[in-house]
């Protein structure tokens, strides 16, 4: 592998734990998403100079996550891994599984706490506070689950558009206050 291959593969490693999985299991994330052929198990070990069982261990997690899936090659017994669809999909499973594994406890324990009935006005404020947590994270559920919908093309246009939106609703809003006027 070269040295720029190496040095991305090693950054997905440490990125690893900013999208919820450890460094070994970003690096083999990493390197079979650079890899133009799917790659066995041995060849991931071999690659990252790790132990085969810390290959099958990772690999497990990368199947749970849905990010690889196995391939067979035709009169070959071994297993092959590779992507589990385009980049794309891939970044909306890790921001599908980082929601079911820290949005979703979240907001379960907001509801319930948003259930009872405050008995000063410290907590009358906590609730309140929790209240727009829960509001703004369930604007941003709302909002994720229909990133799926839209498609590459469309997911691709609507981040280009980005502080653009911003613009045009700072002009809506302009436009709305010198109506009233």
């Amino acid at each position: 592998m070269n040295s720029k291959l190496e040095a991305f593969v090693m950054h997905c490693g440490e990125m690893g734990s900013r999208w919820g999985f450890n460094r070994t299991i970003g690096q083999m994330c990493g390197l079979i998403l650079i890899s133009k052929n799917p790659l066995t198990a041995n060849e991931i070990s071999d690659a990252l100079n790790i132990s085969r069982g810390n290959v099958s261990m990772g690999i497990k997690e990368l199947q749970a996550w849905r990010l690889i899936q196995v391939q067979h090659i035709p009169g070959d017994r071994k297993e092959y891994y590779a992507p589990a669809g385009d980049i794309w999909t891939l970044a909306l499973r890790v921001f599908e599984e980082r929601r079911k594994r820290e949005v979703d406890p979240t907001l379960s324990l907001l509801r319930d706490n948003l259930l009872t009935e405050p008995s000063n006005d410290a907590e009358l404020y906590a609730l309140e506070q929790m209240q727009q947590i829960h509001d703004l994270l369930e604007t941003i559920t709302h909002w994720a689950a229909e990133l799926p919908k839209m498609g590459p093309e469309k997911l691709n246009t609507l981040m280009r558009l980005g502080a653009g939106v911003g613009k045009v609703l700072d002009m809506k809003d302009k436009f709305l206050n010198s109506a009233d006027k």
